[in-house]
This record gives C-alpha cells, structure tokens and sequence, in this order.
C-alpha cells in the first residue's frame, strides 16, 4: 500500500511589529529618510567650512602674526612678552582676577572701573587649565574673537550676500581693532555675546538673545547698547503682530533679561563698597571719563594746542587723539553709508550700532579709536559692500598696514591705548 506524501512545510509568516503580515520590522523608506537626512546635514557642514575656510586661515594667520609682532617688539625694548600681551587695561583684568575689588572708592585708579565677567573667566580658566591667568585672558580673548569672526560673516552673509559676507570677515580680521582679540582685553567674550544675541534676535530665539545679552552686560558699560537692540527687536515683533498674540509677546523677554549683568554687578557694588555706581565714580574721578556732547570738540582743541607745542620743542601730540579722530572719519562714513541702506540691516543691529557710535563720540576719555569701531562692527564693514576688487583690496592693505603699526605701538609702550 502506498502512503500519500505529506505536503510540503509551509512556513508560517512572520508577525511584523506593525501588526501587517509581509512587512519588516523597520520601514526602508524611514531608514532612507534618515540616511538622506544624515547626508544633508554633513553636506551643510562640509559647505559651511568651505565657505569659512579663507575666513579661519586670515584669523588664525593674523593671530599668529601679532604673536611674532609682540614676541620681536619684546625682544627689542627688553620687555616681558606676558606684559606686552597684557598692556594697558590687561593689567586690571588681571589684577581684578588676582585681588577682587576694594571697599572703597579711591581717587586714584583702581580696579572698580571695570566690570567683572571678564577676569571671572580668566580665574576659572586659569584655575581649570592650571596656567597663567594672562594665558587664560589670551585664549579666552582669542577664541572670543574667533566666535565673533564667523557670527560675522553669518549675519553679513544674511544682510549683504555670502560673497560680501566672506569679503566683510576678512577684513574684520586684518582691522587695526582686532589686536584686542590677541591681548588681555575683553572685546573677544563682548562681541561673541553681542554677535551671538544678535543673531538669536534675527531667529526670534528670545530667550537666548536674553541671556547672551545678560552676559554681556557683565563685561562693560558699552554693552548696555545690546538692551536697547533687544528692545528695538521686541518692539517691531510687536508691531508686526498688531500687539497681539502670544507668540509675539514672548520677545518682551529678551530686553528683560539683558540689563542682568549690569544689575547684578551694580547690587555687587551696592553690597561691596556701598554705592551702586562705583564703577561710573571710579571712573570719573581717576580717569576722568564722561558722557559729554562736545567731546570731540574738546579733543579737537585739545590736538591744536599740543601741535603748536610740538612745533615749540616740546613733546610730541598725544597719538590717542588723532587715532579717535581718524576712527571718527571711518565712524562718519559707515554711518552714511549704512543709513543710505537702512532695510538690508535689521532694525536691532542698527539700534546696537548706533548706540555704541553715540558712546565714543561722547566719551571724553576714549574716543571713536579702532577698538571701539571694531565692537560697532557694521559701521566699517558696511564699506566692503560699497567697493570692487580694486577698492576691497586697498581697504585690507590699509587695514593691515595700520594693524601692524598701531599694535607694534600699543604693545610695547604707553603711548597708544588699543
């Protein structure tokens, strides 16, 4: 008798995760989602870096030239290489990072005419890294200038084109203000906090733009400019919204949070030595400095009367001023040239400029020099937008010229302030 073949095994369909018979566990068309998405985001990175790669070799390139500036300018006025780095308003960074602040308000010049986030930096920096405190001040300075390099070339990339925003980096670099990125000195953290809220207000990230902001005004009096940006920011949110919704009223948080610094280093102060306004009385009376609207007319005097000395025998005119007058010349221009064209920068960042621009015409003890126009940085950029090839390369030969003759001065000496 033959015995019937069984019928063949069939396998049983496996179950999916999904609960449909036949599919896999996970979806092809999610793992190509992600794969494509992987490949956009490494695209843009490697985009991004070529497009910042001309940008980081001019900042790395010019760092190292002021290092090589410093280190022969020590060696010939038989100077200290730290103390060149750390010349000028370094030595009290460095000072407050050491002693702290008195309890009282001398007549002399001390360390209550800074403010503190800065020297803060360097002791924890220096503290974590176990180096010198100006080691610390030099690489926070350094990669502060650096941070502020490209959030340049983002926003100017964003106001005036990728091209013009490369163009504008460049310079930014070879600018005779960016010294201040290779010396104890705190324009480095102050712009990358500047650069970084204004590109956060450009976002409508509020909340960031609020606490760079607040950071920010723990560096220095100028950078009280960034309340008023935020402000200006929150303000046309508002408008553009009718007063309404809100979404639009979350903006108001930004120009809250950016005076904190200020405030809480004033409540310091109040604590400390027993007034909120220490720092302004430090300043006024061992540095003389004020707001005051004829000060440019003041200096102007001041310049005449030392160059009809000088023509007398007597000592030569303070380098200072005519520096101040030069960068009022610079500051004059830029200003034009970027009200001409007020819709391709963000009320914000014209508010922050404008701001900055009032306070170095005004100051009776600093006025408009390098280091302050580079911290107004469209005021000079906006000039790259206005030129050709020819006039772009005069405008980085200048400025790379001036850059190596004012710092071999400003390093070695007291005779010109950055």
């Amino acid at each position: 008798m033959t015995m019937e073949s069984a019928p063949p095994y069939k396998k049983s369909p496996t179950p999916s995760s999904s609960g449909v018979e036949g599919t896999e566990p996970t979806s092809s068309s999610a793992v190509a989602v992600r794969r494509s998405r992987c490949g956009e985001a490494r695209e843009r990175v490697v985009t991004g870096a070529k497009r910042r790669r001309l940008t980081l070799a001019t900042y790395l390139g010019s760092r190292v030239f002021l290092l090589v500036l410093a280190i022969v300018d020590s060696a010939v006025m038989g100077r200290s290489l730290s103390s060149e780095l750390a010349n000028w308003d370094g030595r009290w960074y460095l000072k407050i990072a050491t002693s702290g602040y008195p309890t009282h308000i001398p007549h002399v010049y001390s360390t209550l005419g800074f403010f503190p986030l800065y020297s803060m930096l360097m002791w924890l920096v220096a503290h974590v890294l176990f180096c010198s405190y100006t080691i610390a001040g030099l690489l926070i300075s350094g990669i502060g200038g650096l941070v502020a390099t490209l959030g340049v070339q983002r926003l100017c990339a964003k106001w005036w084109g990728e091209q013009n925003g490369q163009r504008a980096a460049v310079f930014f670099c070879l600018f005779p203000g960016s010294v201040v990125f290779s010396m104890v000195y705190s324009e480095g953290l102050l712009l990358a906090l500047v650069v970084g809220c204004l590109i956060a207000l450009q976002g409508r990230r509020w909340l960031l733009a609020g606490i760079l902001a607040g950071f920010a005004t723990a560096i220095g009096p100028d950078a009280i400019s960034i309340v008023l940006a935020c402000a200006v920011a929150s303000l046309v949110e508002l408008h553009a919204h009718s007063w309404r919704g809100r979404e639009a009223w979350r903006s108001v948080v930004a120009p809250l949070l950016a005076p904190v610094g200020t405030v809480a280093f004033a409540v310091f102060l109040w604590i400390w030595v027993g007034t909120p306004l220490a720092c302004y009385k430090a300043q006024k009376y061992a540095w003389h400095e004020r707001t005051d609207l004829l000060a440019l007319w003041h200096q102007a005097r001041t310049l005449l009367r030392e160059f009809s000395f000088w023509h007398a025998g007597h000592p030569p005119v303070d380098l200072n001023i005519v520096s101040g007058f030069l960068g009022m010349i610079v500051l004059a221009i830029g200003l034009v040239l970027l009200l001409r064209r007020p819709s391709q920068i963000p009320p914000a960042a014209l508010a922050w400029t404008l701001a900055v621009s009032f306070f170095a015409v005004t100051s009776e003890f600093t006025p408009p020099n390098p280091r302050l126009l580079i911290t107004a940085f469209p005021v000079m950029l906006v000039m790259v937008c206005c030129v050709g090839k020819r006039g772009y390369q005069r405008l980085l030969i200048t400025g790379g010229a001036f850059l190596l003759v004012m710092s071999a001065i400003t390093y070695v000496g007291s005779v010109l302030r950055p």
